[in-house]
């Protein structure tokens, strides 16, 4: 982010005007038309509120000649107060049906409002969970969140007032121009001039207030990506003392957001008190005009006193377009940024081989069966239109795969290995040794852009993501529970699995004991990612997550390391019915809990340098007997 380190005077500010406030306005208005009687009820409520408004002015005209000027000077037994009642009933009409229609389109736009922001929010997120891994590894989370909080406020805080005051600004401008039309040609044509003055002024002054309002829109993602990253990491702040640190940082940020909202609003609110002047600078030549040609014998003073209304009314809308600027510039900068990720391409997938539910039949031959029944096998389209299965077995084999997060920067260097079906692989290796990256590459997070990944002899980029994906059991170090029961966090492997699976699934991980022994044992709810349970029991869940999915290929990435060793040790043994039958690859630092696996690949600066079982590692006195006698530390 540009600017000075957190603390330091003032900050740099870069300022960016939106890329198309036309395109932005006109999607937004999309989306409303989904609501497309409501707008034409809204349209037609606004005319007729605006022209009731118009109309109800014109009455002073009247009202003046005829029903106050020839009570002038007569004796009070002469005065006919008639025309002057008729008047006022008649405009009192008209107010009060205008009021009346104007409390009808308001309670409409709340509809449109929430129904536009709704379908806003709906395509946001769901784009979103088509966004690959890579995106979500560029953009924080504090960054994300604030376009479903900040972002949509703003857009509904203009849809609710923004949208219904331009279109009645709008009508009445058109309206009162016309009936000042009719009263005077030329004290119109001295508005019309007072009218080109204040659109420069908005324009000149607008150009600059949308630009600080995007850059506002921007410092408040950083600020509140930051606040929720301290908020998460509060026991890492006060392990390491680091709360000024974290304050003088927030400081920083703090005044960059602090900078760029002032200067957005200052621009905002400079635009209301110069029209406001305006108006008023016209108004005194108006009536200065005005009463010489009254004077002149060429106006009569219901028609000036009307004309002086309308002038009034014809500055005003300009004025209230001008003071929702702030609110409509904030929106469209919202909204923009709202765009750029429902815009953003969704995680390519060209694969075309698919997972099929297979049976036996009588004759040992495999049939595809619409039902899960625990039997898989890739369904490969053919050439000549027929299909082809090939049953999941759990081989995979890297032959030569090179690959880096960002180009020029590799993290994978010629990796070549094999995993045979229900075989226990093992990776080892420092931090940064790439054995993250290569579960990543399994489960196609990232596609690899040079070398092979073969799935059972199936190049895994040909196979659909989904289905790749759900032939794979995953068990991560960073436990993330959800917001529910501790039964449907665990079926979350399985969504239609029976309770009874869940009971299995958590016997198999050894977390049924202790999840019995909760308040409401299985229906217990699960808040703040699982802060109601240990580390070590939140592990266990999401083990038997894993389980409960049954799939033909197992992945550990340091299941155990939020494990105590006597908890370690109570679910080994369910741990080992879990990998029975199945291809498993573990990440571990803890090399005690690799000892049994079939291969161990000791991994290098991205490159692999031994492998074999623990046995024949040891007796070669490489780089993994350091590693596992303690001569150099695994880090």
């Amino acid at each position: 982010m540009p600017g000075l380190e957190p603390g330091q005077g003032k900050p740099l500010i870069t300022y960016q005007k939106p890329n198309s406030m036309g395109k932005t306005l006109a999607r937004i208005l999309k989306y409303m038309l989904h609501r497309k009687w409501m707008m034409i009820m809204v349209a037609l409520f606004v005319i007729t509120s605006a022209g009731a408004g118009v109309a109800g002015t014109y009455f002073l005209k009247p009202l003046i000649d005829q029903g106050i000027i020839p009570l002038i000077g007569k004796h009070p037994k002469a005065l006919d107060f008639r025309p002057f009642i008729q008047t006022i009933i008649v405009m009192s009409l008209i107010y009060l049906f205008g009021a009346l229609t104007s409390y009808v389109y308001s309670l409409f736009m709340v509809q449109i409002s929430n129904s536009t922001l709704n379908a806003i929010r709906k395509d946001l997120f769901n784009n979103m969970q088509d966004l690959s891994i890579k995106y979500f590894d560029t953009h924080t989370h504090g960054e994300l969140m604030s376009h479903y909080t900040n972002d949509v406020d703003t857009i509904h805080d203009a849809i609710i007032t923004g949208v219904t005051q331009l279109l009645t600004s709008s009508i009445t401008v058109i309206g009162t121009f016309v009936m000042m039309l009719i009263l005077s040609p030329l004290l119109t044509l001295m508005i019309i001039v007072m009218l080109v003055i204040m659109l420069i002024a908005i324009r000149m002054v607008g150009a600059k207030s949308a630009a600080y309002f995007k850059k506002q829109q921007e410092n408040i993602g950083i600020a509140n990506s930051y606040i929720q990253e301290i908020i998460e990491g509060q026991k890492v702040v006060k392990v390491f003392s680091h709360e000024d640190a974290a304050k003088n940082k927030f400081a920083g940020l703090n005044e960059n957001l602090r900078q760029a909202s002032t200067s957005a609003n200052t621009y905002a609110n400079v635009m209301m008190p110069v029209m406001t002047n305006l108006s008023y600078v016209n108004y005194a030549f108006t009536a200065a005009i005005g009463a010489m040609m009254v004077i002149a014998g060429r106006m009569d003073i219901g028609s000036i006193a009307a004309f002086l209304q309308y002038t009034r009314s014809f500055s005003q809308p300009i004025t209230q377009i001008s003071q929702q600027f702030n609110a409509i510039l904030a929106a469209l900068a919202g909204a923009e940024r709202i765009f750029e990720i429902i815009d953003e391409k969704p995680e390519q997938d060209d694969g075309y081989v698919v997972l099929a539910n297979m049976a036996k039949n009588r004759d040992g031959k495999l049939d595809e069966k619409e039902s899960r029944t625990g039997l898989w096998a890739w369904k490969c389209p053919q050439a000549d239109g027929t299909v082809s299965y090939t049953k999941v077995t759990g081989d995979v084999r890297f032959i030569g795969v090179n690959f880096g997060y960002e180009e020029k920067k590799l993290v994978l260097r010629e990796v070549s290995f094999f995993a045979k079906p229900g075989q226990k692989i093992a990776f080892v290796g420092s931090t940064g040794a790439g054995k993250t990256t290569i579960i990543n590459l399994i489960n196609r997070f990232y596609d690899v852009p040079d070398g092979q990944i073969l799935y059972d002899g199936i190049n895994i980029n040909k196979i659909r993501k989904n289905d790749l994906r759900r032939s794979l059991g995953m068990v991560l170090q960073d436990t993330h529970l959800f917001t529910n029961t501790v039964r449907e966090n665990i079926r979350y492997g399985k969504l239609d699995a029976t309770d009874d699976e869940v009971i299995e699934a958590a016997k198999l991980a050894n977390a049924d004991g202790f999840i019995r022994h909760l308040p409401h044992g299985y229906d217990t709810m699960l808040v703040s990612d699982g802060s109601n349970l240990s580390q070590g029991q939140r592990q266990l869940i999401s083990i038997a997550r894993a389980a409960v999915a049954n799939p033909p290929v197992l992945i550990l990435d340091e299941a155990t390391s939020s494990i105590d060793t006597r908890t370690e040790s109570l679910i080994e043994k369910g741990m080992d019915q879990l990998m029975k039958g199945r291809t498993v690859f573990v990440i571990a630092h803890r090399l005690s809990t690799v000892r049994n696996a079939d291969a161990i690949i000791v991994l290098e600066n991205g490159e692999v340098i031994e492998r074999g079982n623990h046995d024949e590692l040891i007796a070669k006195h490489g780089k993994y007997y350091q590693l596992y006698t303690g001569k150099f530390e695994l880090t």
